[in-house]
């Protein structure tokens, strides 16, 4: 008899069903959630590693995992996050602040139009790294391919990070 899977509706990844249920809003299933959270907990065991990628894998499950309940706040949020970390070269631990700075700066949210699925990688690929360096470079591969999903609204995030630290003046030269 062959194991139940599960198709996670964000990520497409199938997985064996069972997981306990999920009830939060990322348009994913309970076993990818499950896979997600073990990320974390890697991921907070290690000091260096979190420092090096922790907010690069929040912000790319959160939007691979986009749509349904998802609210547009948490995908705008998340995507100005992967923006300054891959496109202006921000470090990973200066992202939370600016992200702070952008929720209190913008007065609406845009709706992004969700893209078709294009990465390859899932959290699941960064769980099977066998080393904190292997992981580390899984979360950054797995982030350009995310990001590159987005593609088509690159400019739109770029343009909502511009607004929120434009106002105050700072980082307008850390556009590469």
């Amino acid at each position: 008899m062959e194991t139940p899977k599960s198709r996670c509706a964000g990520c497409g990844v199938e997985l064996a069903a069972g997981a306990h249920p999920y009830r939060g809003y990322y348009n994913t299933s309970s076993e990818c959630w499950a896979g997600y959270t073990q990320v974390l907990a890697v991921e907070y065991q290690d000091p260096v590693l979190f420092a090096q990628v922790h907010q690069l894998t929040v912000d790319t499950y959160a939007v691979q995992h986009a749509g349904g309940e998802h609210p547009d706040k948490s995908v705008c949020v998340h995507l100005v996050g992967l923006h300054l970390v891959l496109e202006r070269d921000f470090k990973v631990l200066e992202v939370p602040t600016r992200l702070q700075s952008l929720v209190a700066s913008a007065p609406s949210w845009p709706h992004f139009s969700l893209p078709g699925r294009g990465s390859a990688l899932t959290a699941h690929d960064v769980l099977k790294a066998a080393s904190s360096r292997e992981h580390a470079g899984k979360v950054r591969e797995w982030a350009d391919q995310v990001w590159a999903m987005w593609s088509a609204h690159h400019s739109a995030v770029a343009a909502l990070a511009e607004n929120c630290f434009s106002a105050s003046g700072r980082d307008a030269a850390r556009i590469r």
